[in-house]
């Protein structure tokens, strides 16, 4: 890949919308290497529906942009204060973990990434004063419109909401990106950052988003729903369960959260994988099974395949998404057949990234610290014995006392004067 063009492609491929691309084509045709950061904020554990935005970091970095990841800890507190900072600090050292060994296991070398904590920044006199200049600038309506599909809705907002967009907005100039990357969940935040930062005196950024990927249940996935997602430290089996419960209506291809995951994350990952193999891709060898979602028999071109016994007639080949769709629409495969396929694909990916987790004393107490069992009973304190010291004179030890000595005396020497009786 050498010109400008290709890479404009891979940087733009298989996404939902491109605000701002020409600026893109601009630094890549001036032989520059764009620079983008892409943010999430530490509050509930990150589940499978993060490989959406991994995978494609992964084009990113093949198409020699440079990488931000921006693990946001001062919006996580923010947002409706979903965790109080010290739980954060903990969160925060968890997604990192936990990002690396995803990024590890699917070949993306980590020395091309920078890892950066909002709150190294984000405390500083110089983006505080940005910060009161945009509040300034910007009205309450722009604030509240601009995060109504991140930041949690409530019938009495905190102001800290209300922040929430600006600083996103900031985040751009102070992490020195020429794009942003993100969900289209993002895109009012965006359009706003678009408006106000060159008010400040700033560059306008592109914006790059993906498409949110439905939950199992259908809908968002949501990290706090656990029966909505699959968590990146799942078992095998509980895998396999969450994809048997998971919303997969025969021929209903509409907010049907198992195709959606095929399209958004197994085939751009079986993609990578086959140019790996054929030396079209600068990924490194990844951890763990490392084929793409296909049969051994496969035919060339070959993107996903749907394995079954040859009793049911065999496995399916697909070499694109829309195949799939139609099939699937069609009536032609079955959710069974299809659920089976993904829960093994999904298990192949898990799989170095639970072995990373069990090999790591670290990463285990953090997660103990990060995400504390809520039905956990709290530890009893066990009552400390106190000695009390029995009264003078008591005690199994104790020597009787002059006054007692006396009265004892007194009582034998008149027990020796009373006259003797005779029956």
């Amino acid at each position: 890949m050498s010109t400008p063009d290709e890479k404009y492609e891979l940087i733009t491929r298989g996404l939902q919308e491109v605000l701002g691309g020409d600026a893109i084509k601009a630094i890549l045709a001036e032989g520059r290497e764009p620079k983008c950061y892409w943010g999430t904020a530490p509050t509930g554990r990150p589940h499978v529906g993060y490989f959406v935005a991994l995978t494609k970091i992964a084009d990113f970095l093949q198409a020699g942009v440079h990488v931000t990841i921006l693990l946001a800890d001062i919006h996580a507190f923010l947002d409706n204060l979903k965790a109080p900072l010290d739980l954060v600090a903990h969160r925060t050292k968890y997604y990192k973990f936990l990002l690396t060994a995803v990024f590890t296991s699917l070949g993306i070398p980590t020395s091309s990434l920078r890892f950066v904590e909002g709150s190294s920044y984000q405390l500083t006199k110089e983006y505080n004063m940005d910060n009161y200049r945009l509040c300034a600038t910007v009205s309450e309506h722009d604030a509240k419109k601009a995060g109504a599909e991140v930041v949690k809705q409530v019938e009495s907002p905190l102001l800290s909401g209300l922040l929430y967009p600006g600083l996103q907005a900031l985040d751009e100039q102070y992490l020195d990106c020429d794009f942003q990357f993100g969900g289209i969940d993002q895109r009012k935040i965006f359009t706003f950052a678009e408006l106000y930062l060159p008010r400040l005196g700033y560059a306008k950024r592109a914006h790059l988003m993906n498409a949110m990927v439905p939950g199992l249940a259908g809908g968002k996935m949501s990290a706090s729903d656990p029966n909505s997602k699959i968590d990146f430290l799942d078992t095998p089996e509980v895998v396999r369960k969450k994809l048997k419960s998971a919303f997969c209506e025969e021929g209903n291809i509409e907010g049907n959260g198992v195709l959606a995951f095929v399209n958004a994350v197994l085939i751009p990952i079986s993609k990578l994988r086959l140019e790996r193999s054929a030396g079209h891709t600068a990924l490194v060898q990844g951890l763990g099974d490392q084929r793409p979602f296909i049969s051994d028999d496969a035919p060339p071109g070959t993107v996903f395949s749907v394995e079954r016994d040859a009793k049911f007639g065999g496995s399916t080949h697909y070499a694109s998404f829309a195949e799939i769709e139609a099939d699937f629409a069609a009536k032609t495969l079955h959710p069974k057949d299809l659920k089976a396929s993904v829960a093994d694909g999904i298990n192949r990916l898990l799989a170095p990234i639970r072995q990373e987790f069990e090999e790591n004393a670290e990463w285990q107490k953090i997660t103990a610290l990060a995400y504390p069992d809520p039905n956990a009973k709290p530890k009893g304190k066990k009552k400390e014995k106190v000695y009390h010291p029995p009264p003078p004179g008591k005690g199994r030890n104790a020597k009787p006392s002059d006054e007692q000595v006396t009265v004892a005396h007194a009582d034998a020497e008149a027990a020796k004067q009373q006259p003797e009786t005779t029956s």
